[in-house]
């Protein structure tokens, strides 16, 4: 399983916009949670996910976006979840991550 992954940070809205497509799971997980800190590390701004290209995300996946979202928060910043896949809409449903992060 594997995932792509594009950022782009914005800077006259002071934002990143961050694609993912593909997989995510405890097999590249860590990669993700790499990718994702470096971004806020270069830039400490707001981030917007779109993740209507992930097919599939594991607890280990939800977990790095829950560490982010903890990171963020207490620095002021928001990451929002962008256009889930009914798939993973209704995992957000079910852990109610879907009323902190979309």
């Amino acid at each position: 399983m594997t995932y792509a992954i594009k950022k782009d940070y914005d800077s006259q809205r002071d934002k990143w916009l961050v694609v993912l497509t593909g997989e995510i799971d405890i097999s590249n997980a860590a990669g993700l949670k790499q990718e994702l800190s470096d971004a806020y590390g270069e830039h400490a701004a707001d981030m917007d996910v779109d993740i209507s290209g992930i097919s599939y995300i594991d607890s280990t996946g939800l977990g790095i976006i829950i560490s982010l979202y903890g990171k963020m928060r207490e620095s002021g910043n928001k990451i929002k979840l962008l256009n889930p896949r009914d798939n993973v809409k209704k995992l957000l449903k079910i852990t109610q991550l879907d009323k902190v992060l979309c």
